[in-house]
């Protein structure tokens, strides 16, 4: 089975078309790398509005069956930053657990890193992760979250994801 991944791109900026997004091909850069298996990415690029992420999400797993969700922005200390509350609204349960390592790699970086909001969360069968913004904190970022990903979408029965051992060597519990 295909995976699908949900790419949700969250900035007024980008949006209004002020510049180019950046964020959401670079996470699919960074997806080209790490996964071997088929997958096709979902791609959106929406506004900094808490319902418009919380459609997008919902859109992305419940009508685009996608296994993974990744957002990038929205996750500062802006007044236009809601991407976290919107994640939480709509997911089942949360992971903080990847709140806590995304930041965690991003203090090796930036001190500022702990002024990131960034969530993860459960809706459904899918795993929501919201990312910093920054192409090159994706990148830093989305690679090593990658050693259990493809764990926590088997625990949820979804698609079977591959990865690159020589980027990232996914760690699989035997739970089947």
């Amino acid at each position: 089975m295909e995976a699908r991944i949900g790419v949700l791109t969250i900035s007024d900026r980008a949006y209004s078309g002020i510049y180019e997004d950046e964020s959401g091909p670079a996470i699919i850069q960074t997806l080209n790398q790490i996964i071997t298996s088929k997958w096709e990415p979902v791609s959106i690029l929406i506004p900094d509005e808490t319902n418009a992420i919380e459609d997008a999400i919902i859109n992305l797993v419940d009508e685009s069956n996608c296994c993974l969700v990744i957002t990038t922005g929205g996750t500062g200390p802006s007044s236009r930053d809601v991407t976290p509350e919107a994640t939480e609204n709509v997911c089942d349960r949360m992971m903080p657990g990847y709140g806590e390592l995304m930041r965690k790699i991003s203090l090796q970086y930036v001190p500022t890193a702990v002024l990131s909001r960034q969530t993860a969360g459960l809706r459904g069968k899918s795993l929501i992760l919201n990312l910093p913004g920054s192409p090159k904190a994706i990148n830093q970022t989305l690679i090593p979250l990658f050693e259990s990903i493809p764990a926590c979408i088997d625990f949820m029965e979804g698609p079977f994801i591959e990865t690159d051992p020589e980027i990232v060597v996914a760690f699989r519990p035997n739970h089947r």
